[in-house]
């Protein structure tokens, strides 16, 4: 048997975690993704297929915000962002996909900012 690479590994992570996950129109679905340099976050309806809102750090509202900060910050003004406007769309509730990443650095930052700005998972 081959030895799997890490990015191979993580999407049978993510694959396994999906299979019990799944958003819905009253509770849907909050995903991350990070890259070597930028942290993506969608809110998702797993019923219709559709994604209801999305922001990451190429955003230009966060590029504003963010200017030149370490990669750990960046995903907190993300994940703030992603708050806002979601409860400006009514959705307060979600369940968090974390992707297969650990939850530490990066995803533990954009989560802990959704959480404080309201967002309840």
């Amino acid at each position: 048997m081959a030895k799997l690479s890490p990015r191979a590994m993580r999407i049978v992570r993510h694959a396994r975690i999906r299979k019990s996950l799944s958003g819905t129109s009253v509770r849907p679905r909050l995903n991350v993704f990070r890259s070597l340099n930028h942290v993506y976050a969608q809110i998702i309806d797993d019923s219709q297929g559709h994604t209801l809102l999305s922001v990451s750090t190429l955003s230009t509202e966060v590029r504003d915000k963010e200017g030149k900060k370490a990669k750990v910050k960046q995903a907190e003004v993300v994940g703030t962002m992603l708050a806002q406007r979601a409860m400006a769309m009514g959705i307060n509730k979600v369940v968090f996909d974390r992707g297969g990443y650990r939850y530490h650095g990066r995803v533990k930052a954009l989560a802990e900012a959704a959480r404080k700005e309201g967002l309840l998972f």
